[in-house]
Parts: structure tokens; C-alpha cells; sequence
């Protein structure tokens, strides 16, 4: 069966036909989600929130998902304590990886609380970053946080990615010399049965055989 997507009479040069879902958006609503800090502090709001601001909204909207300490509840992610990068199980905590401060403020504005994501005003997201930042050690207990300070402040990893691909560009050039003529290649064997796929409950999966 052949299905045509095409209107009947009409040419490759017209507009595509259109399902008719949903709405294009007002710039009102497109302004409410160009909310991106970059790490040089451009896109961060007006406003300002300390670390003693931060104690309280965090016990009541944050505690409850990430623990009193930061250290994490339930299957929700610990953000807080010194973190390790290596082993099975990287712990990814704001003060052991995140590269930048304003990252934070990013976040917490964009996707938290949780249920209901970009409900905060500035001032509690700041003041919410400040406290995460002193919980990590990273400021301390009279840091205040706004779109001038928050930049400078250095977090421990900032020197720990590496920004630029360190792949070499091949540019399609064979690498190898007497190889073999593909249709001399034979295949002898395959993954199929061999339990190589990664398992999806219990211990942490190595994708070996099992």
C-alpha cells in the first residue's frame, strides 16, 4: 500500500500541509522560557538571596528530594558533601563537578522544584543557590548571591573539563595499510545469544556476560 502525503494539485514548490496541532506561541510566552544563564552571568536576573535566605526555602521545598544535608533521599540525587568522580558510580555533586555557579542558578530556575518547575521568583532561586553552594563548602555563611557575584565565585572542578574535543580529525583518511579485501572477510561469529545486552535490574551492570 502507498500512502500520499501530498494535497491532490499541489506542487513540490507550495508549503507542506499542516496536521493542525497545536498553537504557535505569543512572545510573551517565548520570553517566559529565555531564561538562559551563561557562565559569564548573562541572562541572570535582577534580584539577590543569601545562604540565610536559602535555609528555610530549602527545608521546606528542597529537603524532602535531595536530604536536610543535601545528601540526597530515596532514589532523588545527593548535591551535596565532597563527591567522587571516579568508580562505577560517579558521584556528580554540585561542589565535585559542576564547572559553574550560574549553572546552579540555571537549573533550580528552570527544572525545580521538581512537581512544579519555574514557580520561584529570582530571589528565592539566588538565595536557593547561595545555600547549596555553602552546603558544598563553596561559599561561605555570608555569601549573597546575585548576577554580579554569582559569576566570579570559582567552583573546585571549573578546571576539570576539557572544553575542546581532543578526537583527532581522520578527514576520512585510512589509518590502516595491508588490509584485508572486504570480500575475503568472513563473519564467523555473532553477539546473538551470547547475554551481552545490559541487564536493567539488580547490581550495577557491567554489560559483560553474566
Amino acid at each position: 500500500m502507498t500512502i500520499q502525503f501530498c494535497l491532490p494539485g499541489a506542487s513540490r514548490a507550495q508549503e507542506p500541509a499542516r496536521y493542525g496541532l497545536g498553537t504557535t506561541p505569543t512572545r510573551e510566552q517565548i520570553a517566559a522560557w529565555a531564561i538562559a544563564a551563561r557562565p559569564d552571568g548573562q541572562g541572570l536576573p535582577a534580584g539577590h538571596g543569601s545562604v540565610k535566605d536559602g535555609d528555610e526555602l530549602y527545608a521546606n521545598m528542597c529537603a524532602a528530594c535531595h536530604g536536610t544535608f543535601g545528601e540526597g533521599a530515596g532514589r532523588y540525587p545527593r548535591i551535596a558533601g565532597e563527591g567522587s568522580l571516579i568508580g562505577d558510580r560517579p558521584d556528580l555533586t554540585v561542589g565535585a563537578y559542576w564547572p559553574y555557579a550560574t549553572t546552579l542558578f540555571d537549573y533550580v530556575n528552570r527544572a525545580m522544584p521538581f512537581p512544579s518547575p519555574h514557580m520561584l521568583e529570582p530571589d528565592q532561586v539566588y538565595a536557593l543557590t547561595a545555600y547549596v553552594l555553602n552546603l558544598n563548602g563553596v561559599v561561605g555563611d555570608d555569601f549573597v548571591a546575585d548576577k554580579d557575584t554569582l559569576p566570579k565565585v570559582k567552583m573546585p572542578n571549573r578546571d576539570g573539563f576539557i572544553w575542546t574535543d581532543p578526537r583527532p580529525d581522520t578527514h576520512d583518511t585510512a589509518c590502516m595499510t595491508n588490509c584485508r579485501p572486504p570480500q575475503d572477510v568472513k563473519i564467523t561469529s555473532t553477539a546473538e545469544g551470547k547475554t551481552l545486552t545490559p541487564r536493567t535490574t539488580g547490581p550495577l551492570d557491567t554489560s559483560m556476560p553474566q
